[in-house]
């Protein structure tokens, strides 16, 4: 049976989906841009199925975790499964431009295909979108909207720096 549910972040509510097998098919911010989608017909509402979702993600806004464990289901095409996994490379604290991406996937001239699979990406946070920017490092496209967008990647950028000068310590 599939489920799904509500968690609280630091940054706002969250509704996320879990498949029959327990991977994580959904995972979105509602706020003024991105806003629940109606459950499946096969899915019930279960906040507690989603404990394990909750404590990692908790631990990624106190900056004690900067990756995820867990397993991924998004729903998609096969190129759109290809950028999703592309951008599960990207290192927290770090930002690629869409053409960048779109190079490393072997896709000349598929910087637009590459944005539009995503904005299409289901499980956001999770699978890092927000990393993804502009070839003159703007901030575009984000489905959760440009201030989220911000937030997060300057959340990580903050973190980022902590962890490569503990305690402040500049090398």
């Amino acid at each position: 049976m599939s489920v799904y549910g509500h968690i609280d972040t630091a940054i706002g509510p969250v509704a996320a989906s879990l498949d029959g097998a327990g991977r994580l098919r959904r995972f979105t911010f509602l706020n003024d841009h991105w806003h629940e989608k109606p459950p499946r017909v096969d899915e019930v509402r279960d906040d507690s199925a989603f404990e394990a979702l909750a404590a990692q993600v908790h631990a990624y806004f106190k900056g004690e975790r900067t990756r995820f464990d867990l397993v991924l289901a998004p729903e998609g095409s096969e190129f759109q499964q290809r950028v999703w996994a592309a951008l599960l490379s990207i290192p927290f604290g770090e930002t690629r431009s869409y053409g960048e991406l779109a190079q490393a996937l072997g896709l000349v001239g598929g910087a637009r295909a590459v944005g539009r699979a995503n904005a299409t990406n289901p499980i956001g946070l999770i699978i890092p979108c927000h990393r993804v920017i502009g070839d003159d490092g703007s901030l575009t496209g984000y489905a959760g909207g440009l201030p989220l967008k911000r937030r997060l990647l300057l959340f990580e950028a903050e973190r980022r720096s902590d962890l490569l000068h503990p305690q402040g310590l500049v090398d």
